[in-house]
């Protein structure tokens, strides 16, 4: 079986708009720990969470998260 996992640039777009990861928190509903859990690769957002922070950040999905590891 593939070990992929979900690689992101949370923190980038976020540092580009220069918000706080309580900001960004605050912008998206949920908690500056889940920013933090997000970011640091250790929590997979929902579809939903992973749009609304796209949205929030001004970037499309695929620009903020992407799949890596060993495919088959």
């Amino acid at each position: 079986m593939a070990k992929l996992h979900l690689a992101n640039r949370v923190k980038v777009a976020r540092a580009e708009k220069d918000l706080s990861q309580e900001a960004l928190a605050k912008l998206a509903g949920v908690t500056r720990q889940t920013i933090g859990s997000i970011e640091s690769g250790e929590y997979c957002p929902s579809a939903l969470l992973a749009f609304l922070l796209a949205k929030r950040l001004d970037k499309r999905v695929e620009d903020l998260f992407r799949l890596e590891g060993d495919e088959p």
